[in-house]
């Protein structure tokens, strides 16, 4: 059986997973994402003479957000990870 080498998530799902992992029962949620950008000169030749300038986006963080109205980007924490309901002890 060949090896797994990849897994990928639509948005929900990467957010139902970290609201899982958090323990969060509560509110809506949605993934976030933080960038950082910046610029640069790379090469366009292989004799390192030739260069043009780039820029370049590096995610720095992906998280959970708390959003105040339902899309099709967020997911209910209640739904997905309901918080455990306390039983009473017998008497």
């Amino acid at each position: 059986m060949p090896e797994v080498r990849l897994y990928s998530f639509e948005h929900t799902e990467l957010a139902e997973i970290l609201i899982k992992n958090l323990d969060v029962h509560e509110g809506l949620w949605g993934i976030y994402l933080e960038f950082q950008f910046t610029a640069t000169n790379i090469p366009t030749a292989s004799d390192g003479k030739s260069f043009l300038p780039a820029a370049v986006s590096i995610v720095k963080k992906i998280g959970i957000q708390r959003f105040d109205q339902p899309s099709n980007f967020t997911v209910d924490a209640a739904e997905v990870n309901p918080g455990g309901v306390k039983k009473k002890s017998p008497k």
